[in-house]
């Protein structure tokens, strides 16, 4: 009868542990990034009333005869089960879409996360809401380098972007057949120092009714010079390889073609124009996006768009041996494995979803259910020792 109390006694403490579990995936039913745990028990040691013996020729075997000494708490599994998705709309919230974990760095310490709620302090640091800074690499002249190694996101407020010089103007489209008047047609083009200029093409026909002469003019800076070319055209009207396309240098040496290889000479109505000019000036940042690859896009007042950082991902070969040590990261233990940081989208590492947050992976109706089995579970072993100590008073009864 001794027994029976201590193994109820079990009963209700691993019980109790089973309704602290319920009770905590209950509470984060809407944490950002939380996952749920589960409980398994397991009997403790048996006493052996009878030992087994082995059969003889006269007498069968016996099987072991032995009486448990109650319950004990095997493990307290987490579920890595994908969360449901929150879009939010704000840039920095991110979710990982699959397998991986962030990795945050919290002092000297580095610790692993999904939850994705990031933002960026005054330093321009990428940060999670305890200040754990997001690890990954920061470009240089929108180079990545994800082959060195992981260090704090940093995008400064204020980052610019040098100008790019502009190279090539290109013009397109139809010239009507029999045009003999003179058409004039503008781009801006941009200097080694980013300054814009504005450049007048003029088309003058060239008397035989098969092209056109070409001059450059810059409206912005008379001391650049140019060298005239031709836009010749064949009977069919397509462009004729034997055109020589004219060229811009700017005062500081920057030179420009303007090629009208796309343009044509059909009987069609008139639709030639630039389509397309390259060269930037300088830029600040305007915005950022984050790619499903970790990248963290930059768009800066120029139009211009620069890598400017890739965010690191971290993978395991067991994550359910990774510990929670709160603020929903995690850190290793000796049976998680190594980390092994890489890019999104590679090595079994998930997908980044911008603008989304992982939602806890709490199944209320799961939860809901265990509570009815831990609160049954402690009544029963509650019953048991109640009935054990009747017996034991019965004992003490038989004296009276």
């Amino acid at each position: 009868m001794l027994r029976s109390l201590f193994s109820g006694i079990t009963g209700l403490r691993q019980h109790q542990n089973l309704m602290d579990v319920v009770a905590n995936n209950i509470a984060n039913v809407n944490t950002t990034g939380f996952k749920s745990s589960s409980v398994v028990f397991e009997d403790t040691l048996s006493q052996l009333l009878k030992a087994a013996g082995s059969p003889s020729p006269g007498v069968g075997g016996l099987n072991p005869a032995q009486v448990g000494l109650g319950v004990q708490l095997g493990s307290i599994t987490p579920n890595f089960g994908q969360g449901s998705a929150q879009n939010t709309g704000r840039s920095t919230d991110l979710m990982v879409q699959g397998d991986g974990f962030f990795v945050v760095r919290n002092g000297g310490e580095t610790n692993y996360t999904r939850a994705g709620a990031f933002t960026f302090d005054t330093n321009g640091r990428l940060v999670n809401p305890s200040g754990m800074i997001v690890q990954g690499w920061t470009g240089v002249n929108g180079v990545v380098n994800t082959d060195g190694q992981i260090g704090d996101i940093v995008i400064p407020t204020g980052s610019m972007i040098k100008p790019v010089p502009s190279t090539s103007v290109v013009i397109g489209g139809n010239i009507s057949a029999g045009t003999d008047t003179e058409m004039t047609l503008s781009a801006t083009v941009y200097d080694e120092a980013g300054r814009s200029h504005q450049v007048s093409i003029l088309l003058t026909p060239d008397g035989a009714g098969t092209g056109f002469d070409v001059t450059l003019t810059d409206q912005s800076d008379a001391a650049s010079t140019s060298t005239a070319g031709t836009v010749q055209f064949t009977a069919g009207g397509t462009y004729d390889p034997a055109s020589t396309d004219p060229v811009l240098t700017l005062t500081d040496g920057t030179a420009i073609t303007i090629g009208l290889a796309g343009s044509t000479m059909y009987g069609g109505p008139k639709s030639l124009a630039v389509t397309s000019s390259d060269g930037a000036a300088a830029g600040s940042l305007q915005q950022f996006q984050i790619a499903a690859d970790g990248a963290v896009l930059g768009v800066f007042s120029n139009g211009q768009k620069l890598t400017l950082a890739r965010i690191a991902l971290a993978n395991f070969n067991n994550p359910m041996g990774l510990e929670k040590i709160g603020n929903t990261v995690f850190q290793t233990t000796p049976n998680s494995g190594l980390p092994q940081v890489g890019t999104p989208m590679s090595g079994g590492r998930g997908q980044l979803l911008g603008g989304t947050l992982e939602m806890s992976n709490v199944d209320l109706a799961q939860e809901f259910t265990n509570l009815i089995i831990a609160q049954r579970g402690f009544q029963a072993n509650s019953r048991v020792i109640t009935t054990s100590d009747q017996m034991l008073q019965d004992l003490v009864d038989i004296k009276r």
